[in-house]
């Protein structure tokens, strides 16, 4: 029952979010709050994070895309990366029942601990609310928020929009630059770039 209420309370929040909004958040602008179950069960509340860098990453297991950043590791080292610095990083899965990508709290377990990634979390967003008021359009899509709450990142990954993990070494890791910036005091000379992957399978 305390979950079911906690679930229903998420729930609520992101919608209340995405009502608030007229449009996905823009650079410079400051972010929706969201309330949501994570892997373990528990609930995730963007606002904790405040005074924060927070990493947002959209996931697919069965993109190929989404497989080029984790099976080469790419991914995971960004993910460390990121920790070394003391950014928060949550893994989104909007993924809906029944369709490429979905899992349960277990799999999602099983999932980052067979990848050995390095998450915060990993946030459970089956019915697709948190990736529409974001936005989120493909997996892997990438979000960085600043510690006042506002949007300094959205896009790709890196420059390379392919699904051949050759291409990493060659590429500009867009988040990693960012961050590296942020870390620096300097302003996030990139800030937005077309995001490539898989579609986000929402529901219906």
């Amino acid at each position: 029952m305390k979950r079911w209420m906690l679930a229903g309370l998420a729930t609520a929040a992101v919608i209340a979010a995405a009502a608030s909004l007229a449009a996905e958040p823009e650079i410079a602008s400051a972010v929706p709050n969201f309330r949501a179950m994570d892997m373990h069960g528990k609930v995730v509340d963007l606002s904790q994070y405040r005074g924060k860098t927070v990493v947002l990453e959209w996931n697919n297991p069965g993109c190929p895309f989404v497989q080029k950043h984790y099976n080469s590791g790419n991914m995971q080292k960004t993910q460390a990366a990121a920790a070394a610095q003391g950014v928060v990083w949550l893994t989104v899965n909007s993924g809906a029942p029944g369709k490429q990508g979905y899992m349960t709290g277990a799999e999602a377990q099983k999932f980052v601990a067979g990848q050995k990634a390095k998450p915060a979390t990993y946030v459970l967003d089956p019915k697709g609310l948190i990736g529409k008021v974001y936005g989120a359009k493909t997996t892997p899509h990438m979000y960085i928020i600043d510690a006042s709450g506002r949007l300094v990142y959205k896009g790709g990954i890196d420059d390379r929009a392919t699904a051949d993990t050759a291409d990493i070494a060659k590429a500009r890791n867009h988040v990693l630059a960012a961050l590296g910036e942020i870390k620096a005091g300097k302003p996030v000379s990139v800030t937005e770039t077309r995001p490539y992957g898989c579609s986000v399978k929402y529901a219906s």
